[in-house]
């Protein structure tokens, strides 16, 4: 009788204490989620509120710049590592050449040889330096170190070596600048004009990139696929057969775009697009874009919405880079002191969000 009274009560033991077990564990579970939630409500409070993005009068308030480094710890690493990075205020001024005219330019883009000369002669007595696309693309990225102040010329369309020579050799010889050229890969281009530029790609003296198939075509959201598909995919043909590369940027034909163009250029692996918006200089993580449409400027197309800066990157018109170099010297100048400014708590926010992931961050004092 006893014996089956405690095989009786001895499942029920078991059952109590797993139960007890069982509490235990979900105690103790708790305890410790909340201990680690509570030690991150602790070190969320004890972060320094990081500062809002630079902003700057100098350009139009509609102009508004965007950032595109999602990774806060990248970006402030990237920013202060000084042993690669180029330092705050680091601007790049993109220029838009249409065509050099010996005399009488009239069409937007145009300049007359006289004022582009004028131009990039005073380009360089402000201590600017021409870098290529691939040096750019790795400061917009990365912030990888270029000259403090740096253009990026872009002379848009094909042209013949006679050209290049005339405008653009003493600047190569003399001071190492290369010219990026809008190359439109059209298919009816002649061999000479081809193996006359493949001769200058090579060279170093002028870095070809994308502009397009036709030169008539406006691409947009209303564009037909096997139209954007067209400008997109022949470049990158002609470019392998002919230059021996893929090129890096696509700078849109007639400065037409659109989220769709925008999104298939992205898909054929373009890392740059260039519009023909001038809203002001450029710096890394920090794009000037419009987000509406303005009335005073009905030829600028919104490009902010889109929501990928580096594939909307706006341009100077050469014809009026002349009385803007002040304004991109003075928004360097102006973005570089409020860096320094907030330094300190950008790294006190670094050594305790991000140094154990991310390292630390080689600084000079």
């Amino acid at each position: 009788m006893n014996k089956q009274i405690a095989y009786r009560f001895i499942p029920i033991l078991i059952i109590i204490f797993t139960l007890l077990s069982c509490q235990t564990f979900v105690t103790e579970t708790a305890t410790q989620a909340q201990i680690a939630v509570t030690g991150s409500s602790e070190i969320a409070s004890a972060l320094p509120p990081l500062p809002p993005t630079f902003q700057t009068t100098l350009i139009n308030p509609l102009d508004i710049p965007h950032t595109y480094v999602d990774d806060t710890c990248r970006y402030i690493k990237n920013k202060w590592n000084t042993e690669t990075s180029a330092p705050p205020g680091t601007v790049v001024m993109i220029l838009m050449v249409g065509r050099i005219q010996p005399v009488g330019a009239t069409e937007p883009g145009e300049i007359t040889e006289e004022d582009f000369i004028q131009t990039m002669q005073e380009l360089n007595a402000q201590g600017f330096e021409a870098i290529k696309m691939k040096e750019f693309l790795s400061f917009i990225e990365r912030n990888v170190k270029i000259p403090p102040r740096s253009i990026l010329i872009i002379q848009d369309g094909n042209y013949d070596q006679s050209y290049f020579n005339r405008y653009y050799r003493d600047y190569w010889k003399n001071w190492g600048w290369t010219v990026v050229n809008g190359w439109q890969s059209d298919p009816d281009t002649s061999k000479a004009l081809w193996l006359e530029n493949i001769d200058m790609e090579f060279e170093g003296m002028v870095d070809h990139q994308a502009q397009g198939a036709s030169p008539s075509t406006i691409l947009s959201d209303e564009s037909g696929k096997t139209v954007i598909a067209r400008e997109l995919q022949e470049p990158l043909r002609a470019f392998a057969n002919n230059y021996a590369k893929n090129p890096l940027a696509f700078i849109w034909p007639n400065g037409g775009f659109g989220q769709r163009p925008v999104e298939a250029a992205r898909l054929l692996k373009y890392q740059l697009g260039f519009t023909t918006n001038q809203r002001g200089p450029v710096m890394y993580n920090w794009i000037p874009l419009a987000d509406e449409f303005d009335p005073e400027r009905p030829s600028y197309i919104p490009e902010g919405n889109i929501n990928d800066p580096l594939m909307t990157l706006p341009r100077y018109y050469m014809d009026e880079a002349f009385t803007a170099i002040d304004q991109v010297r003075a928004i360097g100048k102006e973005a570089a002191a409020y860096a320094e400014a907030n330094k300190a708590i950008e790294l006190e926010y670094y050594d305790i969000v991000c140094a154990e992931d991310y390292g630390r961050i080689p600084v000079k004092p």
